[in-house]
């Protein structure tokens, strides 16, 4: 089973320990009270993606509550539609919610999987791969026994392709560190955990605090220096 550091993963790293977690586990950071404003005010623009990207804001600055996991839930859920950038947001939310709900939301799990797999299937380039990026660390982390459609080993090689057809999207880099690491396999992590450091400023608040962890779990490997920039003439 794997060892869940004290600071944020990915969310789906969370789903990986629910066989060890108690049903009334909650895996929130925010403070317990009602949902933010800014989550409300996304709801009012009945907008899927709108309402998922205001919950992962509240997230990656850490002041989310359970009651906006469950609204932005809710919400998303009640306007189904197939397109990609609705059924990625209905996986975000779902994946959310699962984190908040523990072993209690196992069975959620499959849901994540069809709704990243169907935005996948629509549209394989929005966001940049989003969702595969999110299924490939599904695939890695989650106990397979919750799962349908694939494994570590489809994972790994979800999240290596996105680094070969954009290996500039530095969340793709960090993605694959990730999953090595979980898997603990530490060495073919470090040259992306170093891509990373090159560029710490492109992660987000919460990703920065995942990359600080696993570089830690890595052993803090020592980094090849960026090479110097010649002046110009």
């Amino acid at each position: 089973m794997l060892f869940l550091p004290p600071v944020r993963w990915s969310f789906f790293l969370l789903v990986a320990a629910l066989a060890a977690l108690p049903a009334c586990w909650g895996g929130v950071t925010g403070a317990q009270g009602p949902a933010n404003a800014a989550l409300e005010t996304a709801v009012a623009t009945k907008d899927a993606l709108v309402i998922a990207d205001a919950l992962e804001d509240l997230i990656a600055a850490g002041v989310d509550t359970p009651e906006d996991r469950q609204l932005a839930y809710a919400e998303v859920r009640a306007r189904a539609v197939d397109t990609a950038a609705y059924t990625y947001a209905r996986a975000v939310v779902t994946g959310r919610l699962v984190q908040l709900k523990g072993l209690l939301g196992a069975d959620m799990v499959g849901e994540v999987e069809h709704y990243a797999r169907r935005s996948r299937a629509l549209d394989p380039n929005f966001r940049n791969g989003a969702a595969t990026r999110m299924l490939g660390t599904l695939y890695v982390v989650a106990p397979a026994a919750l799962l349908r459609n694939g494994d570590s080993e489809t994972g790994l090689e979800l999240l290596e392709g996105l680094v070969q057809k954009d290996p500039d999207v530095i969340e793709n880099h960090l993605r694959v560190a990730e999953a090595y690491i979980a898997l603990g396999d530490v060495d073919p992590a470090k040259p992306h955990l170093c891509r990373c450091s090159a560029d710490r400023g492109k992660l987000r608040r919460d990703d920065q605090a995942l990359l600080a962890q696993l570089l830690k779990d890595a052993g803090n490997p020592t980094c090849p220096k960026p090479a110097a920039t010649a002046p110009a003439p």
